[in-house]
């Protein structure tokens, strides 16, 4: 069922959980390939059976110890990540010519998007330079990864998003060297001592994402001066 937030701001709904990797991936080609300049906009949340992804340009090095977890090579940038039970995954399907944004710009949004929602339960997060995502402070003093993020753009149109780890078993992500990292540290929001419901988080990052509708007011400039044609 959509959820209209009104004002031009993109609907969101929740996907059957736990929702099949390949089968929402292939979900976001075809409704991107499909898509007019009318189209509106829609921010897709779920919560996945267990998979790890490899982005396009991927290296299967970083696969050290998939186990029974199967492997799937997909589209979005970057290297490999983990998505299970426990994780919501905002799969954000937008116009980014008519937002107005650069792709760097469309990242840094959704960086701050997990950031400000992260704030909003008390947690404080930043960024990593040279390693996108959203870290917070690990218990030795070094960042570990909340929130992972990769996207697709296709004609001006993006798809894949941001996932955030609400109450997990991290375990698996010992399988793998996370986003390309090796020894990189992964958390969630249970381990940073806030019990929170996986679908009252979703609903807080839909929230937060469909300010996208607002972003071309916001940058100041339009949208055909925001975006690198032939991305």
């Amino acid at each position: 069922m959509l959820t209209d937030p009104g004002a031009g701001a993109p609907m969101h709904r929740w996907l059957d959980r736990p929702a099949d990797y390949e089968t929402v991936w292939r979900g976001m080609r075809a409704f991107t390939e499909a898509r007019t300049p009318a189209t509106a906009d829609e921010i897709w949340l779920c919560e996945h059976a267990p998979v790890y992804t490899l982005g396009q340009a991927g290296l299967p090095q970083h696969v050290l110890a998939p186990g029974d977890i199967p492997v799937v090579r997909t589209d979005r940038g970057g290297q490999v990540t983990y998505h299970g039970p426990g994780q919501v995954v905002a799969y954000v399907l937008a116009d980014l010519r008519r937002a107005g944004l650069y792709v760097k710009e469309y990242v840094a949004f959704l960086e701050d998007t997990a950031i400000g929602l992260l704030a909003d339960y008390g947690v404080q997060a930043c960024r990593k330079p040279g390693a996108p995502g959203v870290y917070v402070p690990g218990t030795d003093g070094e960042l570990a990864k909340i929130a992972a993020l990769g996207i697709k753009v296709r004609s001006g149109c993006t798809y894949h998003g941001v996932a955030l780890n609400v109450d997990m078993d991290l375990r698996p992500f010992d399988g793998i060297n996370p986003c390309g990292y090796a020894n990189l540290a992964t958390t969630d929001l249970a381990h940073c001592g806030v019990r929170a419901d996986l679908v009252e988080v979703g609903e807080g990052l839909a929230r937060r994402l469909a300010l996208l509708a607002n972003s071309r007011a916001v940058a100041g400039v339009g949208a055909g001066d925001r975006l690198a044609a032939g991305v």
